[in-house]
This record gives structure tokens, C-alpha cells and sequence, in this order.
């Protein structure tokens, strides 16, 4: 079976979905967005997208294999994740005011720091081998595998820069410093939040 255009295009809806939707990476481009700018948060898109790539490429050559032989290397990883999630929430908790001037307390996550996350986060880990496993046909398998990362990588840029671009629009809402602890401090628990489901397992 050949990557054919219906295939690709069922593929392209999935990417999308789940693109756009909520998730860590979505809620730190909205934080971003509102304290620091779409412009100054450009590099944090870059980043994901990137970093998106080059995991669904490593999942679909094999790398999520090894995590099959080796359970105990996924379960460090997403412990690690999760450690580092919740570092972030601090960070975006404790983010200064919102303000015109580049000189703003804080700054926004670089290209290699959004790149590097795409390994520890969940939903990003979920969203490569749905898109390895279920739309890659074995024929042609290693070319089917590029198509589908540069796909993912075209539909999820624009996905996430939706959610920078909001957070822009509400810069000028929240320029009240009660407004933006209060908006902060939601986001914040909205990424302590995407941790339950690893909380739940750990505890069964």
C-alpha cells in the first residue's frame, strides 16, 4: 500500500486535530504570546515544529521500538517531562508584566529549549506514533516516513502559531498586572493539569 491521497488527506485532518488542540505545547505559545509578543515568540514556534519533526522521523525509524524493548527508558522519559512541565508552569506563573518594550522581566523559551521539549512531552510522543502507526503504509516505507514528518511539520506550524497569535490579541486586555497573574497563574495550572493522566497510572 502506497501513501495515496485519500490516506494523506485523512492524515492531514489527524494532523490538524491534533495540532491545534489543546495541549502543553499550545498553552505555553497562548502564555507566550500574551507576555512577550507573536514576534518575540516566533522562535518558540520554530522550535515545536522542528522538534516535532525530527521526533516523528526518530519514532518512525525506529526509535519507538526500543522504547517497546525497554519500557523502563519511555516511563524515565516521561517522568523527566513531566519534572520539566512543571518547571515551566513556574516559570510562566512567575512571568512579569506584560509590556511594548523588549526589556520585560523574564524571557520567552528559545528554538533549542521548545525543540528539546518535543522529547519529554506527552501528547507529542502520542501524536508521532499515531501518525507512524496507523497512516504510514510499509511499502516505501522510509520515504513514507519523511512525507508524513514534513506534513505534520507544514499543518503544525500554522496550528500553533494560532495560539501565539491569541495570546497577542490579549496582550492589550491584560496589561492590568492583576489581570495577567490571574491569566498566568491559570495557564500555569493548566499545564500542572495535562500531568493527570500520568498521575493517574502512577497510582494504579
Amino acid at each position: 500500500m502506497t501513501l495515496s491521497l485519500d490516506l494523506l488527506l485523512g492524515f492531514a485532518l489527524f494532523a490538524l486535530v491534533t495540532s491545534i488542540t489543546p495541549g502543553p505545547n499550545n498553552t505555553m505559545l497562548l502564555a507566550s504570546g500574551v507576555n512577550f509578543g507573536f514576534n518575540r515568540t516566533i522562535p518558540h514556534m520554530l522550535g515545536i515544529t522542528c522538534g516535532f519533526f525530527v521526533l516523528v522521523v526518530a519514532v518512525g525509524f525506529g526509535l519507538g521500538a526500543v522504547f517497546q524493548t525497554y519500557p523502563l527508558l519511555y516511563s524515565v522519559l516521561r517522568y523527566v517531562g513531566a519534572a520539566y512541565l512543571l518547571y515551566l508552569a513556574w516559570k510562566i506563573a512567575h512571568s512579569g508584566p506584560v509590556s511594548d518594550s523588549e526589556q520585560v522581566e523574564g524571557k520567552p523559551i528559545s528554538y533549542l529549549g521548545a525543540a528539546a521539549f518535543q522529547w519529554v512531552n506527552p501528547k507529542a510522543w502520542i501524536m508521532a506514533i499515531g501518525a507512524i502507526s496507523t497512516y504510514t503504509p510499509m511499502q516505501g516505507y522510509f520515504t513514507n516516513v519523511i512525507v508524513i514528518a514534513a506534513v505534520f511539520a507544514l499543518i503544525n506550524l500554522p496550528s500553533v502559531g494560532v495560539w501565539a497569535a491569541c495570546g497577542t490579541l490579549l496582550r492589550n486586555v491584560l496589561k492590568d498586572r492583576r489581570w495577567l497573574r490571574l491569566f498566568n497563574w491559570g495557564m500555569a495550572a493548566l499545564l500542572v493539569a495535562s500531568l493527570y493522566p500520568l498521575l493517574l497510572e502512577s497510582f494504579r
